[in-house]
Protein backbone atom coordinates (compact mmCIF):
# COMPACT_ATOMS: atom_id res chain seq x y z
CA UNK A 1 0.00 0.00 0.00
CA UNK A 2 0.94 3.12 -0.77
CA UNK A 3 0.46 6.00 1.87
CA UNK A 4 -1.73 8.50 0.72
CA UNK A 5 -0.74 12.49 0.21
CA UNK A 6 -0.91 14.59 3.35
CA UNK A 7 -2.98 16.99 1.47
CA UNK A 8 -6.23 15.32 0.81
CA UNK A 9 -8.52 16.45 3.44
CA UNK A 10 -10.52 14.42 6.34
CA UNK A 11 -13.72 14.00 6.20
CA UNK A 12 -16.60 14.67 8.55
CA UNK A 13 -17.54 11.61 9.31
CA UNK A 14 -16.86 9.51 12.76
CA UNK A 15 -13.65 8.23 12.51
CA UNK A 16 -13.13 5.53 15.26
CA UNK A 17 -10.79 5.23 17.39
CA UNK A 18 -7.44 5.50 15.90
CA UNK A 19 -4.27 3.52 18.01
CA UNK A 20 -3.42 5.25 21.09
CA UNK A 21 -3.70 8.42 18.96
CA UNK A 22 -3.32 10.90 22.62
CA UNK A 23 0.54 9.14 22.48
CA UNK A 24 0.92 9.24 18.62
CA UNK A 25 -1.01 12.42 16.98
CA UNK A 26 1.33 13.98 14.51
CA UNK A 27 4.12 11.58 15.34
CA UNK A 28 5.74 11.88 11.71
CA UNK A 29 4.38 15.48 11.14
CA UNK A 30 5.44 16.85 14.76
CA UNK A 31 9.23 16.27 14.72
CA UNK A 32 12.03 16.58 12.09
CA UNK A 33 11.45 15.23 8.59
CA UNK A 34 12.45 12.44 7.46
CA UNK A 35 14.71 14.72 4.97
CA UNK A 36 16.41 16.03 8.44
CA UNK A 37 17.02 12.64 9.63
CA UNK A 38 18.25 11.27 6.34
CA UNK A 39 21.29 14.31 6.64
CA UNK A 40 21.88 13.28 10.43
CA UNK A 41 22.77 9.71 8.79
CA UNK A 42 25.37 10.76 7.15
CA UNK A 43 27.13 7.85 4.69
CA UNK A 44 25.74 7.91 0.84
CA UNK A 45 24.20 4.86 -0.13
CA UNK A 46 26.94 3.88 -2.28
CA UNK A 47 29.65 3.67 0.18
CA UNK A 48 27.16 1.29 2.10
CA UNK A 49 27.18 -1.18 -0.60
CA UNK A 50 30.32 -1.24 -1.10
CA UNK A 51 30.50 -2.10 2.33
CA UNK A 52 28.58 -5.04 1.84
CA UNK A 53 30.18 -5.66 -1.05
CA UNK A 54 33.24 -6.64 0.62
CA UNK A 55 32.10 -8.93 3.13
CA UNK A 56 30.60 -12.31 2.35
CA UNK A 57 28.01 -14.22 4.32
CA UNK A 58 29.83 -17.52 4.33
CA UNK A 59 33.22 -17.59 3.34
CA UNK A 60 35.15 -20.65 1.66
CA UNK A 61 37.37 -22.19 4.22
CA UNK A 62 40.20 -22.36 1.53
CA UNK A 63 40.05 -18.69 0.90
CA UNK A 64 41.65 -15.50 3.18
CA UNK A 65 39.13 -14.25 5.35
CA UNK A 66 38.97 -10.23 3.72
CA UNK A 67 38.83 -7.65 6.51
CA UNK A 68 34.96 -6.46 7.79
CA UNK A 69 34.20 -3.11 8.05
CA UNK A 70 33.45 -2.58 11.50
CA UNK A 71 29.72 -1.09 10.56
CA UNK A 72 28.97 -4.58 9.44
CA UNK A 73 29.29 -8.11 10.58
CA UNK A 74 28.02 -11.05 9.32
CA UNK A 75 24.53 -12.86 9.61
CA UNK A 76 24.09 -16.53 9.56
CA UNK A 77 21.58 -16.54 6.86
CA UNK A 78 23.13 -16.77 3.23
CA UNK A 79 23.66 -13.42 1.03
CA UNK A 80 21.94 -11.14 4.36
CA UNK A 81 23.99 -8.89 6.96
CA UNK A 82 23.38 -7.32 9.28
CA UNK A 83 23.88 -3.36 10.43
CA UNK A 84 25.09 -3.87 13.91
CA UNK A 85 26.73 -0.54 14.71
CA UNK A 86 27.10 1.32 11.40
CA UNK A 87 27.43 4.77 12.36
CA UNK A 88 24.67 6.19 10.28
CA UNK A 89 22.44 3.38 11.80
CA UNK A 90 23.36 4.70 15.52
CA UNK A 91 23.04 8.39 14.82
CA UNK A 92 19.34 7.44 13.24
CA UNK A 93 18.87 5.59 16.38
CA UNK A 94 19.82 8.60 18.32
CA UNK A 95 17.59 10.89 16.55
CA UNK A 96 14.93 8.55 17.00
CA UNK A 97 15.00 8.02 20.41
CA UNK A 98 15.30 11.99 21.05
CA UNK A 99 12.55 13.08 19.25
CA UNK A 100 9.82 10.31 20.48
CA UNK A 101 11.54 10.01 23.95
CA UNK A 102 12.57 6.45 23.09
CA UNK A 103 15.02 4.41 25.25
CA UNK A 104 17.83 4.80 22.99
CA UNK A 105 19.42 1.61 24.11
CA UNK A 106 16.31 -0.10 23.14
CA UNK A 107 16.19 1.60 19.71
CA UNK A 108 19.89 0.60 19.11
CA UNK A 109 19.05 -3.25 19.76
CA UNK A 110 16.23 -2.80 17.59
CA UNK A 111 18.05 -2.18 14.68
CA UNK A 112 20.91 -3.84 15.35
CA UNK A 113 18.61 -6.73 14.43
CA UNK A 114 18.14 -5.35 10.77
CA UNK A 115 19.13 -7.35 8.06
CA UNK A 116 20.08 -5.98 4.91
CA UNK A 117 17.93 -7.81 1.96
CA UNK A 118 19.32 -8.05 -1.46
CA UNK A 119 15.63 -9.28 -2.66
CA UNK A 120 14.10 -6.58 -0.98
CA UNK A 121 16.47 -3.90 -3.05
CA UNK A 122 16.06 -5.93 -6.46
CA UNK A 123 12.12 -5.95 -5.70
CA UNK A 124 11.68 -2.42 -5.62
CA UNK A 125 13.45 -1.55 -8.99
CA UNK A 126 10.58 -0.60 -11.64
CA UNK A 127 10.08 -2.97 -14.25
CA UNK A 128 11.56 -3.35 -17.39
CA UNK A 129 11.29 -0.32 -19.58
CA UNK A 130 8.36 -0.34 -22.38
CA UNK A 131 6.44 -3.31 -20.74
CA UNK A 132 2.74 -2.61 -21.78
CA UNK A 133 0.33 -1.57 -19.60
CA UNK A 134 -2.76 -4.79 -19.90
CA UNK A 135 -6.11 -4.12 -17.44
CA UNK A 136 -8.00 -7.04 -18.81
CA UNK A 137 -4.99 -9.25 -17.62
CA UNK A 138 -4.28 -7.50 -14.40
CA UNK A 139 -8.29 -7.87 -13.91
CA UNK A 140 -7.85 -11.55 -14.58
CA UNK A 141 -5.42 -11.81 -11.49
CA UNK A 142 -7.93 -10.58 -8.83
CA UNK A 143 -11.81 -11.45 -10.42
CA UNK A 144 -11.60 -15.29 -10.40
CA UNK A 145 -13.22 -18.18 -8.06
CA UNK A 146 -10.62 -18.87 -5.66
CA UNK A 147 -10.38 -15.31 -4.54
CA UNK A 148 -13.87 -14.62 -4.98
CA UNK A 149 -14.61 -17.92 -3.04
CA UNK A 150 -12.49 -16.86 -0.63
CA UNK A 151 -13.87 -13.58 -0.50
CA UNK A 152 -17.45 -14.26 -0.56
CA UNK A 153 -16.40 -16.67 3.03
CA UNK A 154 -14.76 -13.59 4.53
CA UNK A 155 -17.71 -11.10 4.26
CA UNK A 156 -19.93 -14.04 5.14
CA UNK A 157 -17.85 -14.21 8.40
CA UNK A 158 -17.51 -10.02 8.83
CA UNK A 159 -20.85 -9.19 8.07
CA UNK A 160 -22.03 -7.57 11.09
CA UNK A 161 -18.76 -5.57 11.21
CA UNK A 162 -18.80 -4.19 7.65
CA UNK A 163 -22.22 -3.13 7.98
CA UNK A 164 -21.21 -1.18 11.26
CA UNK A 165 -18.41 0.37 8.98
CA UNK A 166 -21.05 1.04 6.41
CA UNK A 167 -23.09 2.61 8.71
CA UNK A 168 -20.20 4.78 10.36
CA UNK A 169 -18.41 5.83 7.67
CA UNK A 170 -20.73 5.13 4.17
CA UNK A 171 -18.15 3.03 3.01
CA UNK A 172 -19.75 -0.17 1.70
CA UNK A 173 -19.08 -3.44 2.55
CA UNK A 174 -17.96 -4.94 -1.72
CA UNK A 175 -15.17 -1.73 -1.72
CA UNK A 176 -13.45 -2.99 2.34
CA UNK A 177 -14.01 -6.35 0.82
CA UNK A 178 -12.57 -5.53 -2.71
CA UNK A 179 -9.62 -3.55 -0.72
CA UNK A 180 -8.91 -7.02 1.09
CA UNK A 181 -9.00 -8.94 -1.70
CA UNK A 182 -6.76 -6.99 -3.83
CA UNK A 183 -3.83 -6.45 -0.97
CA UNK A 184 -3.68 -9.90 0.42
CA UNK A 185 -5.97 -12.55 -1.14
CA UNK A 186 -7.84 -12.72 2.63
CA UNK A 187 -4.30 -12.93 4.39
CA UNK A 188 -3.39 -15.73 1.73
CA UNK A 189 -0.80 -13.14 0.35
CA UNK A 190 0.50 -10.61 3.55
CA UNK A 191 4.39 -10.68 2.78
CA UNK A 192 7.13 -12.98 4.42
CA UNK A 193 9.63 -10.28 5.08
CA UNK A 194 10.87 -9.32 8.12
CA UNK A 195 9.34 -5.42 8.41
CA UNK A 196 12.73 -4.05 10.11
CA UNK A 197 14.88 -5.89 7.50
CA UNK A 198 13.02 -4.12 4.96
CA UNK A 199 12.44 -0.74 5.50
CA UNK A 200 16.08 -0.58 7.07
CA UNK A 201 17.43 -1.96 3.70
CA UNK A 202 15.45 0.44 2.03
CA UNK A 203 16.46 3.30 4.35
CA UNK A 204 20.01 2.88 4.62
CA UNK A 205 20.69 0.76 1.38
CA UNK A 206 18.01 1.86 -1.45
CA UNK A 207 19.58 0.74 -4.82
CA UNK A 208 20.84 2.77 -7.55
CA UNK A 209 19.29 2.78 -10.51
CA UNK A 210 15.69 4.87 -9.57
CA UNK A 211 14.80 7.68 -8.18
CA UNK A 212 16.26 7.58 -4.03
CA UNK A 213 13.37 7.09 -1.63
CA UNK A 214 15.66 6.34 1.04
CA UNK A 215 14.02 9.62 3.21
CA UNK A 216 10.56 8.02 2.81
CA UNK A 217 11.57 4.62 4.10
CA UNK A 218 13.91 6.12 7.22
CA UNK A 219 10.81 7.85 7.81
CA UNK A 220 8.80 4.26 7.57
CA UNK A 221 11.15 3.10 9.28
CA UNK A 222 10.96 5.87 12.52
CA UNK A 223 6.79 5.21 12.37
CA UNK A 224 7.76 1.41 12.58
CA UNK A 225 9.86 1.71 15.93
CA UNK A 226 7.43 3.82 17.22
CA UNK A 227 4.19 1.27 16.63
CA UNK A 228 6.67 -1.37 17.93
CA UNK A 229 7.44 0.80 21.06
CA UNK A 230 3.53 1.22 21.90
CA UNK A 231 2.16 -2.56 20.63
CA UNK A 232 5.57 -3.47 23.08
CA UNK A 233 6.78 -5.74 20.30
CA UNK A 234 10.23 -6.34 19.23
CA UNK A 235 10.96 -5.09 15.46
CA UNK A 236 12.23 -8.31 13.94
CA UNK A 237 8.94 -10.29 14.86
CA UNK A 238 6.54 -8.76 11.98
CA UNK A 239 6.25 -10.20 8.90
CA UNK A 240 5.54 -8.01 5.67
CA UNK A 241 5.96 -7.03 2.24
CA UNK A 242 9.24 -6.39 0.31
CA UNK A 243 8.52 -2.51 0.83
CA UNK A 244 7.66 -2.76 4.86
CA UNK A 245 3.71 -2.95 4.52
CA UNK A 246 1.93 -4.72 7.24
CA UNK A 247 -1.29 -6.94 7.60
CA UNK A 248 -4.61 -7.84 5.57
CA UNK A 249 -4.84 -4.21 4.76
CA UNK A 250 -1.14 -3.79 3.59
CA UNK A 251 -0.97 -0.42 5.94
CA UNK A 252 2.82 1.05 5.93
CA UNK A 253 3.98 1.77 9.65
CA UNK A 254 2.78 5.70 9.07
CA UNK A 255 -0.70 4.58 7.99
CA UNK A 256 -0.53 2.38 11.35
CA UNK A 257 -0.03 5.29 13.62
CA UNK A 258 -2.31 8.02 11.87
CA UNK A 259 -5.09 5.34 10.20
CA UNK A 260 -5.32 2.31 12.08
CA UNK A 261 -8.36 1.52 14.39
CA UNK A 262 -8.80 -0.39 17.32
CA UNK A 263 -12.42 -1.45 16.08
CA UNK A 264 -12.98 -4.25 18.80
CA UNK A 265 -11.79 -2.05 21.53
CA UNK A 266 -9.52 -4.71 23.25
CA UNK A 267 -6.68 -1.97 23.19
CA UNK A 268 -4.21 -3.01 20.53
CA UNK A 269 -4.82 -2.67 16.35
CA UNK A 270 -4.73 -5.94 15.37
CA UNK A 271 -4.32 -6.18 11.09
CA UNK A 272 -3.02 -9.67 11.31
CA UNK A 273 -5.84 -11.97 11.88
CA UNK A 274 -8.38 -9.72 9.36
CA UNK A 275 -11.18 -9.50 12.18
CA UNK A 276 -12.89 -5.69 13.09
CA UNK A 277 -9.87 -3.80 13.28
CA UNK A 278 -9.06 -4.57 9.43
CA UNK A 279 -12.82 -3.53 8.50
CA UNK A 280 -12.96 -0.47 10.74
CA UNK A 281 -9.31 0.27 9.68
CA UNK A 282 -9.75 0.30 5.93
CA UNK A 283 -13.12 1.89 5.78
CA UNK A 284 -11.84 4.75 8.27
CA UNK A 285 -8.93 5.30 5.97
CA UNK A 286 -11.02 6.00 3.00
CA UNK A 287 -13.71 7.87 4.59
CA UNK A 288 -10.66 10.27 6.17
CA UNK A 289 -9.61 10.81 2.43
CA UNK A 290 -13.02 12.17 1.88
CA UNK A 291 -15.33 8.74 0.85
CA UNK A 292 -18.83 10.04 0.17
CA UNK A 293 -21.68 7.75 1.12
CA UNK A 294 -23.97 6.85 -1.96
CA UNK A 295 -21.85 8.17 -4.29
CA UNK A 296 -21.02 5.67 -7.01
CA UNK A 297 -17.40 5.05 -7.94
CA UNK A 298 -17.18 4.90 -11.71
CA UNK A 299 -19.69 5.38 -15.35
CA UNK A 300 -19.44 3.65 -18.03
CA UNK A 301 -18.35 6.09 -21.32
CA UNK A 302 -17.41 5.78 -24.65
CA UNK A 303 -14.27 8.05 -25.91
CA UNK A 304 -14.39 11.03 -28.66
CA UNK A 305 -13.14 9.48 -31.60
CA UNK A 306 -10.96 12.49 -32.07
CA UNK A 307 -7.33 11.63 -30.95
CA UNK A 308 -6.62 15.12 -30.16
CA UNK A 309 -9.78 15.38 -27.53
CA UNK A 310 -9.27 12.38 -26.15
CA UNK A 311 -5.69 12.93 -25.46
CA UNK A 312 -6.92 15.87 -23.62
CA UNK A 313 -8.97 14.23 -21.58
CA UNK A 314 -6.78 11.59 -20.51
CA UNK A 315 -3.97 13.54 -19.47
CA UNK A 316 -5.92 15.28 -16.58
CA UNK A 317 -5.66 10.83 -15.66
CA UNK A 318 -7.37 10.03 -12.04
CA UNK A 319 -8.02 13.74 -10.91
CA UNK A 320 -11.59 14.46 -11.27
CA UNK A 321 -11.89 17.62 -13.87
CA UNK A 322 -14.39 17.75 -16.02
CA UNK A 323 -18.16 18.65 -15.87
CA UNK A 324 -20.47 16.27 -17.74
CA UNK A 325 -21.11 18.98 -20.08
CA UNK A 326 -17.36 19.07 -21.16
CA UNK A 327 -16.90 15.56 -21.81
CA UNK A 328 -19.88 15.56 -24.03
CA UNK A 329 -18.32 18.80 -25.91
CA UNK A 330 -15.56 16.61 -26.51
CA UNK A 331 -16.97 13.75 -27.78
CA UNK A 332 -17.21 11.63 -25.20
CA UNK A 333 -20.49 9.34 -24.97
CA UNK A 334 -21.83 9.46 -21.96
CA UNK A 335 -25.04 7.28 -20.23
CA UNK A 336 -28.27 8.84 -18.82
CA UNK A 337 -26.67 8.54 -15.06
CA UNK A 338 -23.67 9.65 -16.03
CA UNK A 339 -25.36 12.48 -18.23
CA UNK A 340 -27.40 13.76 -14.81
CA UNK A 341 -24.43 13.69 -12.30
CA UNK A 342 -23.42 16.77 -11.46
CA UNK A 343 -20.02 15.91 -9.37
CA UNK A 344 -16.65 16.19 -11.12
CA UNK A 345 -15.13 13.34 -13.47
CA UNK A 346 -11.99 12.28 -14.06
CA UNK A 347 -11.99 10.33 -17.58
CA UNK A 348 -9.71 7.33 -17.04
CA UNK A 349 -8.24 5.46 -19.66
CA UNK A 350 -6.98 1.70 -18.95
CA UNK A 351 -4.71 0.09 -21.60
CA UNK A 352 -5.07 -3.33 -22.59
CA UNK A 353 -1.65 -4.20 -24.24
CA UNK A 354 -1.81 -4.41 -28.21
CA UNK A 355 -6.23 -4.43 -27.86
CA UNK A 356 -7.61 -1.30 -27.77
CA UNK A 357 -8.08 0.23 -24.19
CA UNK A 358 -10.91 0.48 -21.74
CA UNK A 359 -12.14 3.71 -20.97
CA UNK A 360 -14.67 4.59 -17.44
CA UNK A 361 -15.45 7.94 -16.01
CA UNK A 362 -13.94 8.26 -12.18
CA UNK A 363 -15.98 10.24 -9.35
CA UNK A 364 -14.74 11.54 -6.27
CA UNK A 365 -14.89 8.16 -4.63
CA UNK A 366 -13.67 6.52 -7.88
CA UNK A 367 -9.91 8.93 -6.74
CA UNK A 368 -10.34 8.20 -2.84
CA UNK A 369 -9.74 4.61 -3.78
CA UNK A 370 -6.36 5.59 -5.58
CA UNK A 371 -5.77 7.23 -1.93
CA UNK A 372 -5.01 3.85 -0.93
CA UNK A 373 -2.64 3.01 -4.62
CA UNK A 374 -1.52 5.65 -6.99
CA UNK A 375 -3.34 3.40 -9.12
CA UNK A 376 -6.00 3.49 -12.01
CA UNK A 377 -5.61 -0.16 -12.33
CA UNK A 378 -5.34 -0.77 -8.71
CA UNK A 379 -8.69 1.07 -7.85
CA UNK A 380 -10.61 -0.76 -10.77
CA UNK A 381 -9.72 -3.77 -9.81
CA UNK A 382 -10.77 -3.23 -5.98
CA UNK A 383 -14.23 -2.22 -7.56
CA UNK A 384 -14.78 -4.88 -10.04
CA UNK A 385 -13.29 -7.23 -7.59
CA UNK A 386 -16.06 -5.55 -4.73
CA UNK A 387 -18.79 -5.28 -7.36
CA UNK A 388 -17.92 -9.46 -8.53
CA UNK A 389 -18.57 -10.26 -4.75
CA UNK A 390 -21.70 -8.30 -4.00
CA UNK A 391 -23.08 -10.39 -6.59
CA UNK A 392 -22.41 -13.31 -5.57
CA UNK A 393 -23.50 -12.25 -1.85
CA UNK A 394 -26.88 -11.75 -3.24
CA UNK A 395 -26.96 -15.03 -4.72
CA UNK A 396 -25.48 -17.22 -2.11
CA UNK A 397 -26.78 -19.22 0.85
CA UNK A 398 -24.75 -18.89 3.86
CA UNK A 399 -22.32 -21.50 3.13
CA UNK A 400 -22.11 -21.51 -0.14
CA UNK A 401 -18.77 -22.00 -1.90
CA UNK A 402 -17.40 -20.56 -5.27
CA UNK A 403 -15.34 -22.38 -7.48
CA UNK A 404 -12.53 -25.01 -5.79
Amino acid sequence: MIPAPETCPPNSTQLGRPLAIALIAGALLATASAGAIAQASAPAASASRAAHASVKAQPAAKKKKKAKPAAVRDDDAPDSFVYGRRDDVLAFAAQVAEDRGLDRAWVEDQLARARYQPSVAKAIMPGPAGTAKNWAAYRARFVEPKRLAAGVAWWQAHAATLADAQQRYGVPPEIVAGVVGVESFYGRMTGNYRVLDALATLAFDFPSGRSDRSAFYRSELRAYLVWCALEGRDADTTRGSFAGAIGWPQFMPSSILRFAVDDDHDGHVDLASGGDDVVGSIAGYLARFGWQRDLPTTFAVLPPVDPVARARLVAADIVPSFTAAQLAEAGAQLPDDARAFTGPLAFVELQNGDNPASYVLGTSNFYVVTRYNWSAYYAMAVIDLGAALKREMALAPAARTIGN
